[in-house]
């Protein structure tokens, strides 16, 4: 792992330099997750394309911001990835929930040169059921059981991942996991869709629960530049489900946008 200083703490990223030309894509993850969650993204079966992943604040390995849940944090969030892009030069974002909404927060309130952007499992708002919000502050291995359940964060994975999964969130902790979903909830642009002008790719697992796929059709609906691609036998975390359908939709998305440029 690297680190970048910036704001008073250090963020850290992993960076995989492949040796195929491609522009450098970097990857977010979202609630109570680590940048592992892109292991197929950046890993020897992932694209082609140089890739880095980091881990948010509180997340992982980088060091823990002591903000309030919400616009704070969204904003502390996504001082981190601006702060990384700029480090490893990337020039396309991929965030996945969270790190979808923090990737949509950068592209309207940040200076960046970018060339597109890919929103897995998001929304332009992303709002929390009460009875989940009320479990990670009374009942956190209630509220880790249910999100690991049926058709949430997995559709049809093996066990062994759904166990790693449900200890990364257990090891990033519950303060930090329910900043990250209260902070998901305080989150709406739809007003402001309209002024995100790269071109945006929007994936969804076909049986995501968390973020339906009626979510990106609202998205996609008001971006100038968007296309929404819908995985077969995925929910939220459509990376893991299907990372071989999800690597082919992002690495089409790179070609087509390349080709624009």
């Amino acid at each position: 792992m690297e680190t970048v200083t910036h704001d008073g703490r250090e963020t850290a990223y992993r960076l995989v330099e492949r040796s195929a030309a491609g522009p450098t894509v970097l990857y977010v993850h979202g609630s109570g997750g680590t940048h592992q969650v892109w292991a197929h993204q950046y890993g020897p079966s992932g694209p082609s394309h140089p890739a880095a992943a980091l881990d948010l604040s509180g997340h992982g390995a980088s060091e823990d911001i002591d903000t309030s849940a919400g616009p704070e944090t969204l904003a502390a969030y996504a001082d981190d990835v601006s702060a990384v892009a700029r480090a490893v030069d990337a020039e396309v974002l991929v965030g996945n929930s969270l790190g979808g909404a923090v990737v949509q927060r950068l592209l309207l309130e940040q200076d960046h040169q970018l060339a597109g952007a890919v929103l897995a499992g998001t929304g332009p708002r992303l709002p929390v059921a009460d009875t989940l919000r009320t479990w990670l502050a009374e009942d956190f291995d209630q509220a880790v059981e249910w999100l690991h359940g049926p058709d949430r964060l997995f559709h049809d994975v093996e066990e062994e991942m759904r166990e790693r999964s449900a200890e990364t969130m257990h090891a990033v902790g519950r303060a930090v996991t329910e900043r990250d979903f209260l902070s998901c909830h305080t989150f709406d642009i739809r007003d402001r869709v309209i002024a995100i002008d790269v071109p945006v790719l929007a994936v969804v697992g076909e049986h995501d629960q968390l973020t339906p796929p009626s979510y990106h059709e609202s998205l996609t609906d008001e971006l100038p530049q968007g296309e929404a691609t819908i995985l077969d036998d995925a929910a939220h975390l459509a990376m893991l489900d299907q990372p071989g359908a999800f690597n082919d939709a992002v690495a089409a998305f790179l070609d087509e946008t390349t080709r624009k440029r």
